[in-house]
């Protein structure tokens, strides 16, 4: 799959960069840059919603023939929104909360091709289930790093967190950042003219 307009993604996560590497998609990266915190108590799928399209509206003002897109992941255990941990110790509190229970991973999709005018926002949700974790094993694991720069403080492709997740129950590819499932779904139904036609 490729397309006829210059393809941006507006984020810097490794993660994401990877996934559309994997799908063998010539792109751009632009990293928005804005602010991630929304108003008080809007749900977490408007959370997400709202944050993907603030990204993408912010890279598409300086990349108007561009089909820019934005996401932002979130997770959300007992309805509390778990962030990127502020440090080890906040990390360490994340992973006790979510030992022992499922809990939901919600990523906010964001495309925009200003030329046209279009813009197309969605969610998608997977529950994540995580086994039991002692307390040497979420010292172990923080210890690592890898939390440090995650929501909810774990990664599902980690080769130290992967192992903690006992099933799940959507989209796998959802949980590392990036729905590519839905993201097909949405470049084929909303932006099928910018793709070339040996894909369509």
């Amino acid at each position: 799959m490729q397309f006829t307009v210059p393809f941006v993604l507006a984020s810097g996560s490794p993660r994401r960069k990877h996934l559309l590497d994997q799908l063998g998609l010539s792109f751009e990266i632009v990293p928005s840059g804005v602010a991630e915190d929304v108003e008080k108590g809007l749900a977490p799928e408007a959370v997400a919603r709202t944050l993907a399209r603030r990204k993408a509206a912010a890279v598409a003002s300086d990349h108007p023939a561009s089909l820019v897109l934005a996401a932002d992941t979130i997770v959300v255990h007992r309805e509390e929104i778990l962030n990127k941990p502020a440090d080890a110790a906040d990390a360490a509190a994340m992973l006790s909360k979510l030992s022992g229970t499922t809990h939901e991973v919600i990523t906010g999709i964001a495309l925009e091709h200003r030329s046209s005018g279009r813009v197309c926002v969605a969610t998608e949700t997977t529950q994540v289930r995580i086994a039991t974790l002692s307390d040497e094993e979420i010292s172990a694991y923080v210890a690592t790093g890898s939390p440090l720069d995650k929501a909810g403080s774990y990664g599902i492709q980690d080769d130290y967190g992967a192992p903690f997740v006992e099933g799940i129950v959507g989209d796998y590819y959802n949980v590392v950042g990036l729905p590519l499932h839905r993201l097909y779904q949405l470049l084929q139904t909303n932006f099928a003219d910018l793709l070339e036609s040996s894909t369509r």
